[in-house]
């Protein structure tokens, strides 16, 4: 939890240094699931990337014509058990870099459109401590993978500057099948954030 707590803010940091010719940034967290088609296979012991609870918190700047960038991260809130109940535990973390298209329906709603690159990292747990597990919590080996991403939100603004935003995302990662049955994932939650502009 350290590391979100610096993640967050970086995050607060980057959208409070908005640049002027930005129109508008914004910074928000969020909560949603993962899901995947497919079942677990008996056979190699990998299931599905799904389930679980995941949270997401990330920041963007947009500039001229509603066009912006935008970085997210998305990890498990707890860990889960890889190959099911008694297995051993991982925790998926997805980070992208984003572009954002952010066309405006009225003065209280808009659209979030996302399309991009990142990774995935899954860290499985339960290894013979070593010296960067001891001094650094690291207690963990990780299986890494690239990413594509695309998908939408509906921005809300239900007080001032404060909007919430259902969303969905699909993650197509690149050779997941080494640890999971599919190599694409669809994410379904929330979020909520705050704009900072200059109205």
């Amino acid at each position: 939890m350290r590391k979100f707590a610096f993640l967050a803010f970086l995050f607060a940091m980057f959208s409070c240094a908005v640049p002027a010719s930005a129109q508008q940034g914004d910074a928000y967290v969020g909560g949603g699931t993962l899901m995947s088609s497919g079942s677990c296979d008996f056979d190699t012991g990998l299931c599905p990337e799904k389930g679980g609870t995941y949270l997401n918190f990330g920041a963007d700047v947009v500039f001229h014509k509603r066009v912006g960038i935008a970085f997210d991260v998305l990890s498990r809130a707890s860990q889960g058990q890889f190959g099911g109940a008694g297995g051993q535990p991982y925790r998926p973390l997805l980070f992208d870099f984003n572009g954002v298209f952010q066309p405006k329906l009225s003065n209280k709603v808009g659209v979030d459109l996302v399309g991009g690159v990142g990774w995935q990292s899954t860290r499985f747990y339960g290894y013979q401590p070593t010296s960067g597990c001891v001094y650094f919590g690291a207690c963990y080996v990780s299986s890494n993978h690239f990413l594509v991403d695309a998908g939408a939100g509906i921005r809300y603004y239900v007080w001032g500057h404060v909007f919430v935003r259902p969303e969905v995302r699909f993650y197509h990662i690149m050779n997941n099948t080494d640890v999971f049955t599919s190599n694409n994932v669809v994410r379904v939650g929330a979020s909520i954030g705050y704009t900072i502009s200059p109205d």
